[in-house]
């Protein structure tokens, strides 16, 4: 199944409030869980590379008091929703929002001691530009956690689990998720990317039946 892209950005109100009115509080809070326990124990400097609606950071800062996060998005709409929940939760002072384009990050070499992002790759229309990114801002023996959607092998699969979701999703959140699937890579395309950069020991596996992860934890 060849990949078809989709726009970058999701930048319209309507786009940014579907998404975040999906009930992905699970798979977020496992997100938070597993990157918490991959980097460092005490004070940490994370980005988080497309934020959307910023609830990954909440949670993360919520179950580790000594990080600091910067979380970056190209998606006003998804920054202005992002910015509401940081408020809600009175971590204003721990996580900074930017505009930022992941691909071109306007950071320093050696920067953070962590790097993490959900949902991205999909969207990047050159994907290994933002992989050499991540190598170059993340410090050597930085932390690594990502998660995307793969490419499912041909249009049975998509259909199922476009179906899979549920019914409490409406036809545009479904269309979006249909849209994300094709856009993915695949596996081995993660792998090759990540091999290509010169990133080293990160493991790549499926983690659902949806989705990879790419992982390296901090090393001292």
């Amino acid at each position: 199944m060849k990949r078809v892209l989709e726009p970058e950005v999701m930048d319209t109100p309507l786009e940014a409030t579907d998404y975040d009115a999906m009930d992905l509080t699970e798979v977020n809070t496992d997100f938070a869980k597993q990157a918490i326990a991959l980097g460092p124990a005490e004070k940490a400097l994370v980005l988080d590379a497309g934020t959307g609606p910023g609830r990954i950071p909440v949670l993360m800062c919520q179950m580790q008091p000594q990080w600091q996060i910067i979380a970056i998005d190209l998606a006003k709409s998804m920054l202005q929703i992002a910015s509401q929940h940081i408020q809600q939760a009175n971590l204003q002072s721990r996580i900074h929002l930017q505009l930022v384009d992941a691909k071109c990050l306007p950071y320093e070499d050696e920067k953070f001691d962590m790097v993490v992002s959900n949902s991205l790759v999909h969207h990047l229309p050159d994907p290994a530009s933002f992989f050499s990114e991540i190598k170059r801002v993340l410090k050597p023996n930085g932390a690594i956690f990502l998660r995307d959607l793969f490419r499912p092998g041909d249009e049975e699969i998509l259909n199922a689990l476009v179906e899979s979701i549920g019914k409490e999703y409406n036809e545009h959140q479904k269309k979006l998720f249909r849209n994300s699937l094709q856009a993915a890579l695949t596996l081995d395309e993660v792998k090759q990317l990540i091999s290509q950069v010169g990133l080293q020991k990160v493991e790549v596996y499926p983690s659902s039946n949806r989705h990879w992860t790419a992982q390296r934890p901090w090393s001292c």
